[in-house]
């Protein structure tokens, strides 16, 4: 339980510190859109299939907008939420381990020689006839 709360609580302080150091390094910095960087791709792409310019609400505008001011109070509670959630469930899971054998009956032993169920049954003739 303990081991669960812990990673639930580094999962959202991940998410929430993860989304500034990725879109830095993406090229989406408070300056701007760095040169030669996968935003400025994104730009040029964006700008291209718009004719010219960068339409606002765009993903583009969106994560220059997050690069440059950083996420609102509402965006970090909820990505800390879903982060919180992910390292829950990450961190509580378990490797899988093989069942427990149960403890046998009297009477339960193997026995030698003793059939365990039908015999099996001999293999199907062929119908065709030899001439």
């Amino acid at each position: 339980m303990m081991k669960q709360a812990a990673a639930a609580a580094v999962g959202g302080a991940l998410a929430v510190g993860a989304v500034p150091v990725v879109l830095s390094a993406m090229g989406f910095t408070g300056a701007g859109i760095a040169a030669s960087s996968i935003a400025a791709k994104m730009m040029s792409a964006a700008a291209i299939a718009n004719g010219g310019g960068i339409s606002a609400g765009s993903l583009v505008a969106t994560l220059q907008s997050v690069g440059a001011a950083g996420l609102s109070t509402s965006s970090n509670v909820l990505l800390a939420s879903v982060g919180s959630v992910m390292g829950a469930c990450l961190g509580g899971s378990r490797p899988a381990t093989e069942p427990k054998a149960q403890p046998k009956a009297e009477g339960d032993e193997a026995r030698e020689n003793v059939p365990q169920g039908e015999p099996p049954k001999p293999p199907f003739k062929s119908e065709k006839h030899e001439e």
